[in-house]
């Protein structure tokens, strides 16, 4: 078996972080949500792994590298355009060849790993298998219709009027039958080849389409919002320890991970956190759910449920909450000159104003 690692979209919803940056790369606890998800496919027992890439192929190569560093073995598949899950199918034809193989989104985060769905792929070979998760808001995922008995029986891209409120997690399995299907269908309204309209075009050719619903937590990190309670989540996991410096007058509490060369003057560091290798944290408060990257400055400022990028400083602020920083930002209070505030209110508005 292989792996298709699929690392070509734009990220317009984590803009402006993805104007400079993948949005595969950006870090959860200090670490690219790209690579739990290829610690993962090793964990898996799969090795040869291609990785899609596009307009940041750059920046997923120099991260990622050969592959070795994960036990994989990668080459890197350029795609034109992010044209749908189908197309990145469709041009990786030749390196997939007759493989059976695993399609995991490189921005997706699965709790538990995938070793349990490969292992039954691999056992009982059917066409495709998919894995579910409920969602409260369905019109935003690709959807499966179920019948009574549990078996796929429809599948659907986005739908205004949802079938039922369970959506595709960002991994696949395929026989190599999915070619026939991902060259049979066509552009959807969106003007992608979606991987759901292959999945309906098996189904409908009357072949093997299994699907696993998981409990476990499942998160497409496309936006501030999940990307932020995906750093939440791991962060509850994190093995305490501290390898860096604290000065007396700091205090850690809970489960905080400081990395060589960080340091902590008269702080206080409420975890679960972390602080990267070489950052400052000066007489300031970082409060539970931060993940601070490497070589940033915290200074006189107190941060909370936020993920900082590196070489970002933060001075003299108040209160920064869900935030997420990007690299080599500077924070710092404004200028205190004379504010003046100019309104054209309508009848019977309420505006509050700080004093």
């Amino acid at each position: 078996m292989k792996a298709l690692v699929l690392c070509g979209g734009a990220g317009t919803r984590l803009r402006p972080i993805t104007h400079t940056s993948a949005k595969q790369l950006v870090p959860v606890a200090n670490k690219p949500v790209l690579f739990y998800g290829l610690e993962a496919i090793a964990a898996a027992g799969v090795t040869e792994t291609g990785i899609v890439v596009g307009d940041t192929e750059r920046e997923i190569r120099e991260a990622v590298g050969d592959g070795s560093r994960f036990g994989l073995d990668v080459t890197y598949l350029p795609q034109d355009a992010p044209l749908g899950l189908a197309h990145a199918v469709l041009i990786s034809r030749d390196f997939l060849a007759d493989d059976d193989f695993v399609m995991y989104l490189g921005d997706n985060f699965i709790v538990g790993g995938i070793s349990g769905v490969v292992e039954d792929f691999r056992r009982e070979r059917p066409d495709a298998a998919i894995l579910l998760t409920r969602v409260p808001e369905p019109t935003a995922f690709g959807i499966a219709e179920l019948d009574a008995a549990g078996h796929v029986v429809g599948l659907e891209e986005k739908p205004q009027r949802p079938k039922s409120d369970l959506a595709l997690v960002g991994v696949y399995l395929f026989s190599p039958t999915v070619h026939e299907a991902v060259r049979a269908i066509g552009p959807s309204r969106r003007g992608e080849l979606e991987i759901t309209d292959a999945l309906q075009w098996l189904i409908e050719k009357g072949r093997d389409v299994r699907s696993t619903t998981i409990s476990g937590y499942w998160k497409d990190t496309g936006n501030v919002t999940d990307m932020l309670e995906v750093n939440r989540s791991v962060l509850e996991t994190v093995e305490p320890g501290i390898d860096g410096s604290v000065d007396g007058a700091s205090e850690i509490i809970g489960r905080v991970r400081i990395e060589d060369g960080a340091k902590v003057f008269g702080s206080r560091v409420v975890g679960p956190a972390v602080i990267g290798a070489g950052t400052v944290i000066a007489d300031s408060y970082v409060g539970p759910f931060t993940s601070i990257a490497e070589d940033c400055r915290i200074e006189e400022s107190e941060i909370e449920y936020s993920i900082v990028l590196r070489r970002a400083s933060i001075v003299g602020m108040r209160r920064i909450e869900v935030s997420l920083i990007g690299h080599n930002v500077e924070v710092t209070p404004a200028p205190r000159t004379p504010s003046v505030h100019r309104l054209v209110l309508g009848d019977h508005s309420k505006v509050q104003i700080p004093s």
